[in-house]
């Protein structure tokens, strides 16, 4: 599955395909979320989980060029996805 199929999915079956697919990197803050950063196949996930209403919001690739990848970067070291 590549990042345009994984989109047409609705949000559950997003959660599951990451659930039983995916491997996860790391956690971040994000302006009241919790993100937690996801590998799939190759390209990135996003979770987007907000803690106040115990909710999953957004589940969504990540952006080439996203800000929130320099969080991201200051925790670990990312591999390189293969797109």
């Amino acid at each position: 599955m590549n990042a345009a199929g994984f989109i047409e999915l609705n949000l559950m079956d997003r959660i599951k395909t990451l659930y039983e697919q995916g491997s996860f990197i790391v956690a971040i803050r994000y302006y009241g979320y919790k993100v937690n950063l996801y590998l799939l196949n190759n390209f990135y996930v996003e979770v987007f989980y907000n803690h106040k209403l115990d909710k999953i919001e957004k589940v969504l690739p990540m952006e080439k060029h996203s800000n929130r990848m320099k969080f991201y970067a200051d925790q670990i070291r990312l591999p390189s996805p293969l797109y």
